[in-house]
């Protein structure tokens, strides 16, 4: 009697088990059910908030209901970041994950949060170089004149960057340690208001991402000296690549997107497979091909493995540059 009971209770837990299954299964085939928030973790403006709000578009047409971007910068990308990896893990609340990822466990010595630990890789998105600009009054046309007129005024230059840890920052720092050069940094908050002090000649340089720059370059505002790719972008085909003046130089900047560590795999597969049904659009493709950036699509499980190699590698970079907060 007694066994029969205990093998009654077994079967009872085993079809609670299974109907907990289907329920977890059923509710991440209907998914999504509300809005989705995809954390931007610079301001508004910038190229992370450029490409997260094209792709969010799609993401919406696909899956029928609204992808809402929502920035929330501060330093170097850790704010946005921790939000998300303390968020409820049920796809409701994603990451627009860039590239300080992998950089910032090299730079912050105390992060809240591990990135290789406490997100669920979704997939990559896109990859683009940053572009070094000048205001106007610089006198320097290309790299070579920039470092002549760095190393003849040392410390008269400063340099703007969207934030401490940032691909802007490191850019910057991989330039002055490859060419000798003293040039001040004044981190800021994003993008955009980088490009704001740039325009009126608070300071009189800038690395940022091809989409957010490249408008300011062809309405003549700032001067495009280099791209940071080991080649020429076909967006930019006049502006040479920086590694023509500095052999090596490389500074391309990836995102991607992640969900909270624990995200229902199911989610994790549906949006991944929307993922690379919009970045394999070949009209997608031209659209972020006018703004020199290139798709990345990927599996979760390769976007995973990218984020692993590019934190070993970029350890390496941060130590070779002196690259440090400020």
């Amino acid at each position: 009697m007694r066994a029969t009971s205990s093998i009654r209770r077994g079967l009872l837990a085993l079809a609670a088990l299974a109907i907990g299954c289907c329920a977890t299964g059923a509710q991440a085939q209907a998914y999504p059910q509300k809005p989705v928030k995809l954390v931007v973790p610079f301001a508004a403006g910038g190229t992370t908030s450029i490409l997260a709000r094209l792709l969010a578009e799609r993401l919406t047409q696909g899956l029928g209901q609204p992808f809402v971007v929502d920035n929330r910068p501060g330093a170097g990308g850790n704010v946005g970041m921790d939000a998300v990896a303390k968020a409820d893990p049920d796809g409701y609340t994603l990451l627009m994950g860039p590239i300080g990822l992998a950089i910032n466990p090299a730079l912050y010595p105390k992060m809240a949060f591990d990135p290789q630990r406490d997100f669920a890789p979704i997939g990559l998105y896109a990859g683009v170089p940053n572009l070094l600009v000048v205001h106007p009054s610089v006198p320097a046309n290309n790299v070579a004149e920039l470092i002549a007129h760095a190393r003849a005024n040392p410390g008269k230059l400063a340099y703007a960057s969207n934030g401490n840890g940032t691909s802007s920052h490191l850019a910057a720092e991989m330039l002055k340690a490859a060419a000798g050069l003293y040039i001040l940094h004044i981190p800021y908050r994003g993008g955009a208001p980088a490009m704001q002090d740039l325009l009126a000649g608070q300071v009189q340089m800038l690395f940022d991402q091809m989409p957010a720059v490249l408008p300011q370059v062809q309405g003549g505002r700032v001067r495009a000296l280099g791209v940071s790719s080991t080649k020429r972008s076909a967006a930019a085909p006049d502006v040479p690549a920086i590694a023509e003046s500095l052999k090596g130089f490389d500074m391309t900047v990836w995102f991607g997107i992640l969900a909270p560590k624990g995200t229902p795999t199911q989610i994790v597969t549906r949006l991944n497979a929307e993922m690379l049904k919009v970045l394999n659009d070949p009209a997608f493709q031209a659209q972020l091909a006018k703004m020199g950036v290139t798709p990345m699509p990927s599996s979760p499980e390769e976007f995973a493995r990218y984020i692993t190699a590019e934190t070993t590698r970029w350890a390496r970079v941060v130590k070779d540059s002196g690259a440090r907060i400020d």
